[in-house]
């Protein structure tokens, strides 16, 4: 993918947009530390990243970010992307967390195990539990547990609307956990919503089957579980947000996914196609898109 010419692309977007396109398997290991949490503040002003641990690995934990006001405030868990590999981290999201805060939402930027300390079923029961845990914070931070919504990026926008659908799962499956979190809507920022159609598109390379342990062929009940696609109806409140220019994750991604989810049933789905907006655009706050993206992420928190 080549930068457009009518604005400047940061460096760093270089780096992802060449790594992810060159990528066909899992990224290399994490690198570096995270960084310390600020302290909370009084006085109602904004608080984070407090950082919290909802596991023992050093990748299960999140950072929350609090709004001014004394709550209780709806919570946005932010979800990144990466093609599952260790190599990309919530770091993608910082700049994301901090906008959608202060439009007066807590964000619960989140780390989980990817591929090379994760994989099926660690990836996924990480997610889960990280969105269970808002329940322990709740009391502390004025959380609005009636008012969880998840926001994904690419290969999180998989575990976005996956966390939100796991419910459907029979009770005893792992995945499922024992008393998921009700989610009230979930955003998917040029999400990778059909994992078998991902491998037939090129989406990652090969990383949906490394995620999973196989191809579909040989792990059917793994891509019945994980892929959102699979799991329709979800019965919950989903928004699509993808760029025309995506050649990461390209735009009939979503709308397959929009067709099915009409078909099966789902009855509040919709699709904001953003003329001209690239794969990173859904996430970069600098971006000339973001106006356009950030109005379709708050709008699912317009619930009744």
């Amino acid at each position: 993918m080549r930068p457009r010419a009518d604005r400047h692309v940061p460096l760093r977007r270089l780096g992802l947009v060449v790594s992810l396109a060159l990528l066909a398997a899992c990224a290399g290991p994490e690198t570096g530390k995270s960084p310390e949490p600020a302290s909370s503040s009084g006085g109602g002003a904004p608080t984070g990243p407090l950082r919290h641990a909802y596991g023992p690995d050093p990748s299960q934990f999140g950072e929350l970010r609090v709004p001014q006001g004394e709550g209780p405030h709806p919570v946005m868990v932010i979800l990144h992307g990466g093609c599952w590999a260790d190599g990309y981290r919530k770091d993608l999201m910082d700049g994301m967390s901090e906008s959608l805060t202060k439009a007066g939402f807590a964000t619960w930027n989140v780390e989980y195990r990817r591929l090379g300390s994760g994989g099926y079923p660690v990836t996924l029961t990480d997610v889960g539990l990280a969105v269970d845990t808002l329940r322990d914070l709740a009391s502390t931070h004025h959380l609005d547990t009636t008012k969880v919504f998840t926001v994904g990026h690419s290969a999180g926008g998989q575990l976005a609307v996956w966390v939100a659908a796991r419910a459907r799962l029979p009770a005893g499956n792992p995945l499922r956990g024992v008393n998921p979190l009700p989610v009230a809507g979930a955003v998917s920022l040029a999400g990778v919503l059909d994992l078998a159609e991902a491998l037939d598109l090129g989406v990652c390379g090969t990383a949906a089957a490394n995620l999973l342990g196989g191809s579909p062929t040989e792990v059917p009940a793994r891509y019945a579980e994980a892929s959102p696609r699979a799991l329709l109806p979800i019965g919950v409140r989903q928004i699509l947000v993808h760029g025309t220019d995506d050649a990461i994750v390209p735009l009939v991604m979503s709308t397959h996914y929009l067709d099915a989810a009409k078909a099966a049933g789902e009855k509040d789905i919709t699709l904001k196609v953003i003329e001209g907006g690239d794969h990173f655009d859904m996430i970069e706050p600098s971006s000339t898109k973001w106006a356009e993206v950030s109005q379709a992420i708050v709008g699912i928190g317009a619930l009744p």
